[in-house]
């Protein structure tokens, strides 16, 4: 803005010390205002940047000076295990600390070590706790690699484990199925993604090659179309009950429609034999604690697992997995000369044709696989029985 010299009139700036025109003094001598400077950092003590244009809680980043290069440059690495700041002044006072007592910043992390992090902070995000134990399983399979350093983890190594981890089971050793091999995949992409956010390696060799066309062909065959069981296959299961071990899981998966994990899930507090019922499920809304009557044919069945040990009411060397019941159900197509396309779900399957062909109502199947009813009404408004419920499932192999 301008204004006038008093002395000269003549038009000058309002911020003058003294005016250009005639050197009239027009203010006492001015102070430059006080900006406080930061204190420069010493040579080697590290940096502190603040990271601009984002919207974040700690924008201050601290890195140490670890070293120089053949240039005489400095060497600088992020600040563990906490490296952004809300302010300066911490990231100033982080890296103060630091340098009265340096340590290693880049550490020897190895996979178990990775593993335990990652999995602390990606489990609290997961819901299900099906999901928990599929990834818990997923990374048995892969103890040859526990103590290797991450930073020494390459794709060579992830494909070994993919293609020929196992785990002990009884005296021998299972292999990983087609779905776990794809499990252990995904598990490596997003422990090895948190590894490199984090610094403890440079790239994710994980992700640098996809699985082999032939465990993508076995995963496609797994999910072919399932089968319901002959009427001679299943009079082979009745005669084996006793003698083959776990038939009579099978058979109970028959006659009830659970699902392979579902039945690895229930306990004997689950089992109501008074009422005849049990009540368990996983997946869906709909699938999730539903009550399944127990037909009259594998009554004794259940009752005779009521009285083994533990709180399992199908134990297989602890709690029973997915693969656990994959691996014996398999033992059993090749043991008894069953039809070797089966795969696990199909006594799901079969129950489901079962109730169809024996006329049982369309709502009671749906209660008792667990399916999502439409029917507002029959959904909403109408409550059905267990009495009802076990008198539909007894329809199964009564003369019609």
């Amino acid at each position: 803005m301008l204004t006038k010299c008093p002395e000269c009139e003549l038009q000058i700036s309002d911020k003058a010390i003294v005016c250009p025109h005639c050197g009239f003094p027009l203010k006492g001598e001015q102070k430059r205002p006080y900006v406080k400077k930061r204190m420069r950092l010493p040579n080697g003590f590290g940096q502190i940047s603040e990271i601009k244009g984002r919207n974040l809680r700690n924008p201050f980043r601290a890195m140490a000076t670890v070293g120089v290069n053949e240039y005489g440059r400095p060497i600088c690495k992020i600040l563990k295990p906490q490296g952004y700041f809300a302010t300066y002044n911490e990231a100033y006072n982080a890296l103060l600390e630091y340098n009265k007592n340096p340590y290693d910043l880049d550490p020897d992390i190895t996979l178990s070590q990775l593993y335990a992090q990652w999995s602390e902070e990606y489990f609290k995000t997961l819901n299900a706790e099906s999901s928990r134990r599929t990834i818990a399983h997923a990374w048995a399979y892969c103890h040859k690699l526990y103590n290797i350093r991450v930073k020494d983890i390459r794709a060579r190594h992830i494909k070994d484990v993919i293609n020929t981890g196992s785990v002990p089971d009884g005296a021998s050793e299972r292999a990983a199925s087609p779905n776990t091999k794809g499990r252990i995949k995904s598990l490596f992409n997003l422990m090895l993604d948190y590894a490199v956010e984090n610094e403890m390696t440079d790239r994710n060799y994980a992700r640098t090659f996809d699985l082999s066309g032939d465990i993508i062909a076995e995963r496609e065959a797994v999910k072919r179309g399932h089968m319901p069981y002959s009427k001679d296959e299943m009079d082979c299961l009745w005669e084996n009950v006793g003698k083959v071990e776990f038939v009579d899981v099978v058979l109970v998966q028959c006659y009830m429609g659970w699902r392979p994990q579902e039945l690895g899930l229930l306990r004997k507090t689950d089992v109501d034999l008074e009422a005849r019922t049990i009540k368990g499920g996983i997946k869906t809304d709909a699938g999730r604690n539903r009550v399944v009557p127990i037909h009259d044919k594998i009554l004794p069945l259940i009752e005779a697992h009521m009285q083994g040990e533990g709180e399992c009411l199908f134990p297989c060397n602890g709690q029973m997995t997915y693969d656990k019941f994959g691996h014996r159900f398999r033992s059993i197509v090749e043991r008894l000369h069953l039809n070797p396309e089966h795969r696990a779900h199909d006594g799901r399957n079969h129950f489901i044709t079962q109730c169809k062909k024996y006329n049982v109502d369309e709502y009671a199947i749906k209660y008792m696989v667990g399916h999502a009813i439409s029917d507002i009404t029959e959904r909403v408004y109408t409550k059905r029985e267990v009495d009802w419920l076990l008198e539909e499932v007894n329809k199964i192999e009564k003369p019609m």
